[in-house]
């Protein structure tokens, strides 16, 4: 987004094409989520390949849990960028997200080809239970680590209730939770600044490459307008084309600019955010129905990348069924590849603009209280997804009930779908007991569907 002021030698401590190749690896194998992400290029830059320290990694990781976005396609762009630059930590973060986009494109095309198939109906009645469970897993998991004590405990059931009971709007159930982080930090600091997070941990194997040697730029206000300009064009740019030639109301303006709000909001992870997208692309816009909703995010835990692809699959369901004057498939693929754009072009904007920072920010308490309150409140949030997946995947039919302030949404007990209910117990099962990775149970759980569709189980 702007010349590198140093000397090619500088900018690329390894060789390029040498650092293209292992990024192209790196992206093959990034299934698993963001911890299984975090632990691939782990594996891949500090223990076998040496270029970056242990330390210098989790400074860079820390750095990106501040930001809105995939953290793990975010401390690629980084460490990219501290390798070879401008030019590394754009091919560092495209290619982390490159073979899910184009799975998930290609499963995308599948489902809307073959969805009402018996075959394939039947294999996502078995993918909707895993769904369920693997939320619930996250829950626990993120749970675990950020809710040290009863106040940020208070915090996710807090956050949970605003949006289960309350109907509060997502954006402002986390601007809350980080303007209540930041004013315990002020009442009783030792309450967020304390447990949770990435520890520093053992220093691991001695990097081949010195702190001193990686790439580094000084902050300066010419370099910050320049990123920030380029950047800005480049993430409006499309949407505004779109707007000029398709109209303000058109599934693309309206996918471009939703999505883009999605982008800057995204704090705590994919599933944080999954309820509101969820909610509004099912509810409001209608670009999908909330089973295609399950169904996509169990496509997107089955593919390599960030489980934020998801919002790909929503944007080419909504734009295949309303596809204005383009031909349905084509209409599918440019707003899957715009959504896409949207999504990812911010984390490299806030990368790379604050980048030359980090060690300011780092430091900066206040910030990481803020963290912490939105970190607590997130747990809240998925478990309201998981809610809004339980009763879509486990129940025929569900109502919306209002009473005074109360917005609620509940299940007609009669249409209780036995098959999925007893898959999800399977699938938590096999996760929470036997600790089967999210591939296997997704494995499993479809087969178990496909089975049960074939043998004629009512439910399926």
């Amino acid at each position: 987004m702007t010349p590198d002021t140093e000397s090619g030698a500088r900018r690329d401590v390894v060789p390029f094409g040498q650092a293209v190749r292992a990024w192209f690896m790196i992206s093959l194998q990034t299934f698993g989520g963001p911890a299984g992400q975090i632990a691939v290029m782990q594996h891949h830059l500090v223990d076998e390949r040496r270029w970056i320290g242990q330390k210098r990694f989790l400074h860079a990781l820390n750095y990106c849990m501040l930001l809105p976005g995939p953290e793990a396609q975010q401390l690629a762009i980084y460490v990219g960028w501290l390798l070879n630059g401008l030019r590394g930590g754009l091919v560092a973060g495209t290619l982390f997200v490159l073979p899910g986009v184009v799975a998930l494109l290609a499963l995308s095309g599948i489902y809307v080809a073959y969805g009402d198939t018996t075959v394939v109906t039947a294999l996502f009645a078995g993918l909707g239970p895993a769904v369920v469970a693997i939320v619930a897993q996250a829950v626990w998991r993120v749970g675990g680590r950020a809710l040290t004590n009863r106040i940020l405990l208070g915090f996710a059931v807090a956050a949970f209730a605003a949006l289960a009971l309350f109907a509060t709007p997502f954006p402002i159930v986390i601007a809350v939770a980080a303007l209540a982080g930041w004013a315990l930090h002020r009442w009783r600091p030792r309450l967020v600044t304390t447990g949770g997070g990435h520890q520093a941990g053992p220093d691991g194997p001695e990097p081949l490459i010195s702190d001193d040697a990686l790439h580094h730029e000084r902050p300066s206000a010419r370099r910050t307008a320049t990123i920030l300009t380029v950047g800005l064009i480049a993430w409006f740019a499309p949407v505004a084309a779109f707007a000029v030639a398709t109209g303000g109301d058109s599934v693309y303006t309206q996918q471009g600019l939703f999505f883009s709000g999605t982008a800057v909001v995204t704090f705590g992870g994919a599933y944080a955010v999954l309820a509101f997208v969820a909610q509004r692309a099912v509810e409001h816009y209608g670009w999908l129905t909330a089973g295609d909703m399950v169904r996509g995010l169990a496509l997107a835990e089955s593919t390599p990348g960030p489980l934020i692809m998801v919002v790909q699959f929503v944007a080419f369901l909504g734009a295949y069924h309303d596809p204005g004057p383009l031909d349905p498939w084509t209409a599918g693929v440019v707003a899957s590849l715009l959504t896409t754009w949207v999504t990812f072009v911010p984390c490299f904007l806030f990368v790379l603009l604050g980048a030359p920072y980090i060690e300011r920010l780092r430091g900066n308490q206040a910030i990481s209280a803020a963290l912490t309150g939105i970190t607590a409140a997130v747990v809240g949030v998925i478990a309201n997804l998981g809610l809004y997946f339980a009763l879509h995947t486990l129940f025929g039919r569900t109502r919306d009930v209002d009473a005074g302030i109360l917005h609620l949404t509940l299940p007609e007990l009669g249409t209780a779908r036995p098959v999925p209910i007893a898959i999800t117990v399977v699938a938590v099962a096999l996760i929470f007991w036997r600790k089967w990775s999210v591939l296997r149970v997704l494995a499993v759980c479809g087969a178990l569907g496909l089975a049960a569709g074939l043998a004629g189980l009512p439910g399926v």
